[in-house]
């Protein structure tokens, strides 16, 4: 299935993309993707509503898309975790995945504008797989457990402004947190749709030109991997949002440094995760 968020921000409805591209409203199954929808085998309930969508209102073409899931309580990103963008970077491959926390308040919907923070200098893109948590883990035992914890894939794009994250001292959350600093979707495609997650094609553009290419099998940590440690060390959440890190070509890595402005468009895709498009405005 492919899980569609629809609506004002913050007021989302429920729904889900058919084969065909139409966009139906499921909020009379359901009241939200969120914390109590996944925790509660909410995805079983869906799929029996989803063997018979044309039963179900159409979504108007111009009502908003918002983000495929409710805000989550978490947005745990992973640093690093590609290892042709460690090598941009000039830095080691990780042993251990690095972890940062992002403001709930950044996950926006996949068409939103995003706003460039005032007195920024290094508004940067970052394409990434989300992946989100479908019930609690906490003390997972094994990295194959970890497999039955993850509700869907999405695309996350994980802006940073460099200034904010790297030179104005402390951890990273400055340079992560702004607002709209995390479109999501346009949809959460449930595990089954996604025959080989280690192998998924990945692209951002700036302006029409290409800055990302990249594939997640270049990933050092898989999100099962991931689950599994960070369920060492916290409850990972229901409806939780992990950001699994980002191939080379962000904006800090190029020679001279190339940075967002506002007038900027962001086009975002990965294979069997559809495609983003955001308009860079001022804050």
């Amino acid at each position: 299935m492919q899980l569609i968020q629809f609506g004002p921000l913050g007021k989302e409805k429920p729904g889900l993309l058919t084969a065909a591209g139409v966009r139906k409203d499921l909020s009379s199954v359901v009241e939200r993707y969120d914390r109590e929808f996944f925790q509660s085998g909410g995805l079983a309930k869906l799929a029996e509503a989803a063997r018979s969508l044309d039963s179900y209102p159409d979504i108007a073409e111009d009502v908003r898309w918002g983000a495929p899931i409710a805000r989550p309580g978490k947005v745990i990103c992973v640093g690093l975790n590609y290892a042709d963008h460690a090598k941009e970077s000039g830095m080691a491959i990780p042993e251990e995945p690095i972890i940062f926390f992002k403001g709930t308040n950044t996950v926006v919907g996949p068409f939103d504008d995003v706003l460039i923070p005032r007195k920024s200098e290094k508004s940067d893109w970052e394409v990434e797989l989300g992946v989100v948590i479908g019930r609690d883990a906490r003390y997972l035992d094994s990295v194959e457990q970890a497999a039955e914890h993850i509700a869907g894939y999405c695309i996350s794009n994980d802006v940073s402004e460099r200034h904010f994250q790297l030179e104005r001292g402390g951890q990273w959350v400055k340079g992560k947190s702004c607002d709209t600093f995390n479109p999501l979707g346009p949809f959460l495609a449930t595990t089954d749709e996604i025959a080989d997650v280690s192998d998924l094609a990945m692209t951002l553009d700036v302006n029409g030109e290409r800055m990302q290419t990249g594939n997640t099998k270049t990933m050092i940590f898989d999100p099962c991997f991931v689950i599994h440690y960070l369920s060492q060390f916290m409850t990972l959440e229901a409806g939780d949002l992990i950001s699994t890190g980002t191939p080379p070509g962000v904006g800090l890595g190029m020679k001279p440094p190339r940075f967002l402005k506002a007038g900027d468009v962001m086009t975002l895709s990965i294979a069997g995760l559809g495609e983003q498009r955001q308009v860079c405005k001022d804050a």
